[in-house]
């Protein structure tokens, strides 16, 4: 968003429409925040009203020029609404922007359960061409993967994809309810229509080039159709989208404009590489971004992946070094693990149990909004298996 987006000339007059705050969610001096405006996904927006302090509208995840712009002015019309409900609501939304008010309270909340219903309240009282459609389905189709309703999620984005496949929407539709399909048992009625239905519409995605999709939301869509792929145990279809979704990021990465802009495809490309068995080809990639920004830890983290795939382990262990000098907050874990299992690599089951251990005293030490049972009982299992 910070390379692609909000540097847009396009959005320079929306500069003094609002007061603007960004924080960074792994400063443990921010997890406080997490409380009022929760943030389980990056990256999240909101929109609050000055008045009551409460969050008027959310958003998960990427957006286009557009689709910010419209965030924004959909933001500022909450505000108004809330000084003014009744006013708001008499429009020809009627009944669906109430429902639909209702949710994004709900959603703004974290309350998923809520969230879901309301939007899929809004839908069905939805008149054609309703202007929140959009947004509705995608936070309702985020609202109930959170809540692990995948048949839900698919049925949703299968009934959306038609009417949203030419718009902005339409990669996440495809990419999310396809994602939601294949989570399905293998035995469940009607997995099989769903499946075949929305691997269809993120193909379709794929093969509109004039489509205005932020390109990592295609990226995401190349990964859910390998997935689809492997689900069939097509291992040649498989490799297919593999290799062309690699030759997608390696072309998007050659247009970025600045070093900031080529390194957000380094996790996709590494991604790739490493399921094509071709870790080697993220070294000189991620080499120019630790060069780029010495700062970061991202890059030597990567670094670290692409050697211990290559078992390169020394050369692993050192990038992981650089990567934690430079990491914090929960995603130094993420780091701690790789180096577990880098020491695994070279047969050092002592030194796997110690970093893990860092691991485990670390995920405990954090603060409540950055603290997770779920990552505290994941690094445990892998101790545990360790033995003593």
């Amino acid at each position: 968003m910070r390379a692609f987006v909000f540097t847009d000339k396009a959005l320079s007059g929306q500069a003094g429409r609002f007061v603007w705050l960004a924080w960074n969610t792994e400063r443990s001096e921010n997890a406080g925040l997490n409380r009022p405006f929760p943030v389980d996904a990056l990256p999240t927006f909101f929109v609050v009203d000055p008045a009551s302090e409460k969050v008027v509208l959310r958003w998960v995840g990427g957006a286009t020029v557009a689709q910010m712009t419209k965030l924004l002015d959909d933001g500022r019309a909450a505000v108004a609404a809330a000084s003014s409900p009744a006013r708001a609501l008499a429009g020809p939304g009627g009944n669906a922007d109430r429902a639909f008010a209702a949710a994004e309270a709900e959603y703004g909340r974290n309350d998923y359960a809520a969230a879901a219903k309301g939007y899929g309240d809004a839908l069905a009282a939805a008149p054609p061409g309703w202007k929140h459609d959009a947004r509705a389905v995608e936070s309702r189709l985020y609202a109930l993967t959170r809540l692990e309703d995948n048949a839900a999620a698919a049925t949703l984005a299968r009934a959306a994809f038609p009417r949203l496949r030419h718009t902005p929407s339409a990669a996440n539709v495809a990419a999310t309810g396809l994602d939601a399909a294949l989570a399905l048992p293998a035995d469940q009625p009607g997995r099989a229509e769903l499946v075949t239905t929305l691997e269809a519409a993120a193909r379709s995605v794929l093969a509109d080039r004039a489509l205005a999709v932020a390109a990592d939301d295609r990226s995401a869509v190349f990964g859910s159709l390998i997935d689809a792929r492997d689900d069939a145990h097509d291992s040649t279809g498989s490799r297919r989208v593999t290799e062309a979704w690699s030759a997608f990021l390696d072309s998007v990465a050659a247009k970025a404009p600045t070093a900031d802009a080529r390194a957000v495809f380094d996790s996709h490309r590494l991604s790739a590489y490493l399921a094509l068995g071709q870790p080697e080809r993220a070294v000189p990639m991620l080499e120019a971004s630790e060069k780029a920004m010495p700062d970061d830890y991202n890059p030597p983290a990567r670094l670290a992946t692409a050697y211990k795939a290559m078992k390169r382990w020394d050369d692993a262990a050192a990038a992981s070094d650089r990567a934690l000098a430079k990491a914090y907050g929960p995603r130094r874990l993420l780091v701690l693990r790789t180096r577990a299992d880098i020491e695994l690599g070279r047969a050092d089951t002592t030194a796997a149990r110690r970093v893990l251990t860092e691991a485990l005293t670390t995920a405990k030490g954090f603060p409540e909004g950055q603290h997770s049972e779920r990552s505290i009982a994941a690094i445990q299992k892998s101790l545990d298996a360790l033995g003593r």
